[in-house]
């Protein structure tokens, strides 16, 4: 939907070739800087953009989880930029309502991250769920990592529950969703969004960091404490 620190990473890293997106950026920060050279200066290689409204790629991705051809929306209007992305018009064949139409979201893996799950596989996450729910069931293949595994899973009246057979895999990932946050788990780290604004302004230190805290790591704990020792240092 929206990128934003883990996406600069994947870019900067050379490991996208096009994002389909509503918004990018470092949420109360400023610019993605390793999206922005991907899209001025092509490094570390050419970075292909097409942007859609949030309501957009929300239908996108429900029209995915139903195995629809297209997500149908009112939106789309008194902009430029349906001249510069995927979208189309219908016509309802009961009211005559002209309407968006923007094609079906299908990831072939989708990886989300949630609260919990058992030991049958069956997830369960709440707060502001977005389209993890839609997301999970409209790709090929899915995972979802966790803060923890538990043998029941407590019924809450705000939870999504998303049964063994939607998912392909579960990781336990205690902090996975950092420098987000995970509801009733930790807060977001605004730190840590103020300060890679820095870390990702130039590429080599972009590329120092990313080796230190990400390739030389062995798991999100050994991440997480590398974390921790730079702080201190």
């Amino acid at each position: 939907m929206t990128p934003d620190i883990v996406y600069d990473q994947l870019i900067g890293m050379g490991c996208a070739r096009k994002l389909v997106f509503s918004w990018g950026g470092n949420p109360g920060v400023g610019s993605l800087h390793r999206l922005r050279d991907a899209v001025e200066h092509g490094w570390p290689r050419p970075l292909e953009l097409e942007e859609h409204s949030h309501a957009g790629m929300a239908a996108a991705y429900a029209a995915g989880a139903a195995r629809l051809p297209f997500g149908v929306l009112r939106g789309y209007r008194g902009g430029d930029l349906p001249a510069h992305t995927r979208v189309a018009t219908v016509t309802c064949p009961f009211t005559g309502e002209e309407l968006a139409a923007v094609p079906a979201h299908r990831p072939d893996v989708g990886i989300v991250h949630a609260q919990r799950a058992d030991r049958r596989g069956n997830v369960q996450l709440w707060g502001i769920a977005g389209v993890q729910k839609e997301t999970v069931l409209a790709s090929e293949r899915s995972i979802v990592t966790v803060e923890e595994i538990v043998e029941e899973l407590t019924p809450r009246p705000d939870a999504v529950v998303l049964p063994s057979w939607t998912v392909t895999a579960v990781c336990v990932a205690p902090g996975g969703a950092h420098p987000s946050y995970t509801h009733g788990y930790y807060d977001r780290d605004n730190d840590f969004y103020r300060a890679w604004d820095s870390i990702s302004r130039e590429r080599e230190h972009f590329l120092a960091w990313m080796r230190r805290h990400v390739l030389e790591t062995a798991d999100v704990e050994d991440y997480r404490a590398s974390l921790a020792e730079a702080v201190v240092a």
